[in-house]
């Protein structure tokens, strides 16, 4: 698949849904940036449809799946929460879905997009708003924390982190990188707010090359 030329809002918004044609296996290490601390970087090995192999960077398996059951369309296997499938495929950033299906509205406002490069890779970058109908994969560990993935996770009956942190102020937008040969979402950061700084940093090593199965047996 053709990686795409110039980055404009309906180009992000069609790199965001397009992960699932773009590749086949992927390798990569990622970093999670928490509250007050950066977590130890793991590596991956993933292969569609359900392979997956996480280890330290020192080699020490931490999961190793074969086959997994994926439970929503084009999913790949998860490894500790719905985060780390939306980061390998991010449609929440381009869709809006009623039951499944493609209805009117945005997901997302765009501002400052444009192209960077992401350890060595080309990659587009924008700052995101949730709008409205952002309707993120998991709400209780969404792509961009919000007020909106709060209001979600309180419509179903879910205490909000607002109810545990009366103070708590959300970002002012979030700060994502998409590499434009994967559409994966190799970046987030948010901006302001009581996490400011918080998000994810990811690397990818290598697109498609062959995976034995013994990596994830």
């Amino acid at each position: 698949m053709a990686a795409p030329s110039a980055p404009t809002v309906d180009a992000f918004t069609a790199l965001a849904l397009s992960s699932p044609r773009r590749w086949r296996t992927l390798r990569f290490t990622v970093t999670w940036r928490r509250e007050g601390r950066t977590d130890t970087a793991v590596r991956a090995w993933l292969r569609r449809p359900g392979d997956l192999r996480v280890e330290t960077l020192d080699g020490r398996v931490l999961d190793r799946q074969r086959a997994a059951h994926t439970s929503l369309p084009d999913d790949d296997p998860m490894y500790q929460d719905y985060r780390w499938v939306a980061m390998l495929n991010p449609r929440e950033l381009g869709v809006v879905t009623d039951q499944g299906l493609p209805v009117a509205g945005t997901p997302v406002e765009h501002h400052g997009l444009g192209e960077v490069v992401h350890h060595g890779r080309r990659a587009w970058q924008a700052e995101l708003v949730p709008g409205e109908h952002y309707d993120p994969r998991c709400s209780c560990c969404p792509l961009l924390f919000s007020r909106i993935s709060e209001d979600i996770e309180a419509d179903m009956g879910v205490e909000p982190v607002r109810a545990r942190e009366p103070d708590l102020r959300y970002a002012e937008a979030h700060r994502v990188r998409l590499d434009v040969g994967t559409g994966v979402c190799v970046y987030t950061e948010e901006l302001g707010g009581s996490f400011a700084g918080r998000g994810h940093d990811l690397t990818i090593e290598a697109v498609d090359e062959p995976m034995p199965h013994r990596l994830f047996d």
